[in-house]
């Protein structure tokens, strides 16, 4: 098997249970979703294997505006249907994209990032933001991450009450 494909000797979809677990374990008591999101971006950042950034773009006011993160300083505020981040939040639907460089309008926070996916998270039919993962290599995500990173996000919306300001 590729070692892309084996995450501590676990498939992609045994990954993401256990991930997934913990993010529920991690997050399940909490009622404040300032501290469930940063716990939840520090938690992919640490188990996520070769990635450079992960976190959260929250919709505020007409615009994706950055949210709790690991990794570099990131762009501030991203405009709905720019890049990968408002591409996704726009069209409420997963991107993933293998290399960075093919995507027209890409927004280059880390010169880094070569490949990205982005999870729109959405409740109650409200728009909430995205959640963000970059790579440093070409083609790092698939569809099994996009399945697990699908799952992640419904745990947060599961505990997290997500303030009104986040919504449209």
């Amino acid at each position: 098997m590729h070692a892309m494909h084996q995450l501590c000797g676990e498939d992609k979809p045994t990954f993401y249970d256990r991930l997934n677990a913990t993010l529920a374990g991690l997050i399940g008591e909490e009622t404040d979703w300032l501290a469930s999101s940063a716990n939840a971006a520090a938690l992919l950042y640490l188990q996520l294997p070769d990635i450079n950034w992960a976190g959260f773009y929250l919709y505020k006011e007409g615009e994706l505006v950055l949210g709790p993160f690991q990794g570099k300083p990131a762009c501030v505020r991203i405009a709905l249907g720019k890049g990968v981040c408002g591409t996704a939040a726009k069209e409420r639907t997963i991107q993933v994209v293998k290399d960075v460089h093919d995507f027209p309008g890409h927004i280059a926070c880390d010169a880094a990032s070569r490949s990205e996916i982005v999870v729109p998270i959405v409740q109650n039919e409200r728009l909430i933001g995205v959640l963000d993962v970059d790579s440093p290599k070409i083609g790092r995500f698939d569809n099994e991450d996009a399945r697990g990173l699908m799952q992640f996000v419904d745990i947060l919306n599961k505990y997290i009450g997500w303030p009104q300001s986040f919504r449209r």
